[in-house]
């Protein structure tokens, strides 16, 4: 009985062959309608956004101006993570990411547990992105119409405190929620019709970022970055010690990486899409992330940014002295969480499609509109659990979350390529393939994160402990009586 425990722990699950739609098997199956360029702008959607737009004003009081070097940190663990993403992805082209990627290789039980974290990240992110929805919202209203939203009704419930949490009764953050609710029924609509509109969106939020550059460079100051470290040590984050602080709180706008591998089943041309979308993601969100931290941190001293509400939109009026250029800006921002919400919404509600394939969870998550293709239980769920959340907890609880669960996610996948690598699985599938062999990146890629690991504070590995504890309570609850052997 022990060893077929044991058994059950380390299964894997068959790369599966592209899925056909065929009659009777319409309301289990998704639909390939995604290209490259939709794919793209996906991942671009569900990365660029978060990092800039509001991590700014967390990260920075931690690193100082080398909040630039978190970045690069970031970008670069990211990017060897990409690699082993755009592997995996081409050997392996389904719904569920690093899940589906850790079930075929690492065995269900490291499966669950990636499944688990992907869950956090996603959740968490579209909660916390939607909170910083409703900062610009304000900012966009108070200089478009000279009226704000009442702070009862964008101030959230639970909040942080000197002390620690607060509850404020009479509080309630409703903007996040009226997004929430927006991006439910458009996802309900469909795939394709999302990501249009996602695509669109993501081209306006390129363009407000270059225009945000552009006017934050004429007030840049050199004298800004001086000195480069953080020297308050008051927290223990003066020098490197606060530049990886920050990248573990900027780290979790990289979700977007994921967020493309988990479009597999409805992609066109997976093998090739997959691997070329991540790639080209990673390097338009570089690009712009750099671009912005410069220009910010140029055009505006390091200790302004503590609790600064809608921090880019105030820092374009504090260097024009005019209202219109922070209008535009707040108006750029609510397109553009608007498009990362959507898109993180997205991606947990296919990863739920995906566990649910494999048996692990209720089959009521597998089941999909026959006309729209969409996952309907799946779509209702995640939104209702994200616009709870979004309405009733400050944001500063949660972005350190969200990194936990994308960094155990990111070396989950760096260490399944040795282990594809070995077992030969997926190997007919032409694709990209890691280079210098299956060890080098990959275990930089572990390092790496391991590395931005170690600067997260003890309260988020508290709760990731609790949330894991939780999370494998159900595995082993349900999966022993409902979980099917693969065959």
């Amino acid at each position: 009985m022990l060893r077929n425990f044991f058994q059950q722990l380390m299964r894997t699950r068959p790369v599966d062959a592209p899925e056909i739609i065929v009659e009777g098997q319409s309301q289990h199956t998704l639909h390939r309608s995604l290209g490259l360029f939709a794919l793209t702008m996906i991942g671009v959607g569900a990365t660029i956004g978060t990092g800039i737009f509001f991590t700014m004003v967390e990260a920075v009081p931690k690193a100082g101006p080398s909040v630039i070097l978190s970045f690069l940190i970031a970008a670069l663990t990211a990017g060897l993570t990409a690699l082993c993403y755009s592997e995996l992805s081409a050997r392996i082209p389904a719904s569920g990411s690093s899940y589906s990627f850790a079930y075929a290789t690492v065995g269900e039980f490291a499966a669950f547990v990636v499944a688990a974290c992907l869950l956090l990240e996603y959740g968490l992110a579209a909660s916390a992105t939607a909170i910083g929805w409703s900062a610009y919202l304000n900012n966009f209203l108070e200089n478009a119409l000279g009226w704000h939203i009442p702070a009862a009704l964008r101030s959230p419930m639970i909040v942080a405190g000197p002390q620690g949490a607060e509850i404020h009764v009479g509080q309630f953050n409703l903007p996040p929620v009226i997004l929430v609710i927006i991006c439910c029924f458009l996802l309900l609509r469909g795939a394709k019709e999302s990501a249009t509109v996602n695509a669109i969106m993501v081209m306006i939020k390129l363009v407000i970022l270059v225009f945000f550059s552009v006017i934050a460079f004429t007030g840049f100051q050199a004298e800004h970055f001086t000195p480069f470290f953080n020297t308050d040590n008051s927290k223990g984050l003066a020098g490197m010690a606060g530049v990886t602080a920050a990248a573990g709180t900027v780290f979790f706008s990289f979700i977007g990486l994921d967020t493309v591998a988990t479009a597999g089943a409805e992609v066109k041309d997976p093998k090739r899409n997959v691997p070329l979308g991540i790639m080209l993601a990673l390097l338009v969100v570089t690009v712009f992330y750099m671009l912005v931290a410069v220009a910010a941190v140029g055009a505006q001293p390091a200790h302004m940014f503590e609790g600064q509400e809608a921090g880019l939109a105030v820092i374009l009026q504090n260097v024009t002295g005019k209202s219109w250029p922070a209008l535009i800006l707040s108006a750029g921002a609510v397109i553009s969480v608007f498009s990362v919400t959507l898109v993180t919404i997205y991606g947990q509600s296919r990863i739920l499609f995906a566990i649910s394939k494999d048996g692990l969870i209720p089959a009521s998550f597998q089941v999909v509109n026959p006309v729209t293709r969409a996952p309907v239980v799946n779509t209702v769920l995640v939104c209702l659990v994200v616009g709870i959340v979004a309405g009733l907890v400050d944001a500063t609880f949660l972005w350190d979350m969200v990194s936990m669960g994308t960094l155990v996610a990111f070396i989950v996948v760096s260490a399944a390529i040795p282990v594809i690598r070995a077992k030969k699985i997926g190997q007919d599938n032409a694709g990209f393939r890691v280079p210098f062999g299956p060890y080098l990146i990959p275990g930089m890629s572990i390092f790496a994160c391991l590395y931005i690991l170690k600067d997260l504070s003890p309260a988020t590995f508290k709760v990731f402990f609790i949330w894991m504890l939780v999370a494998l309570s159900v595995y082993f609850l349900y999966s022993r009586q409902h979980s099917r052997l693969n065959k």
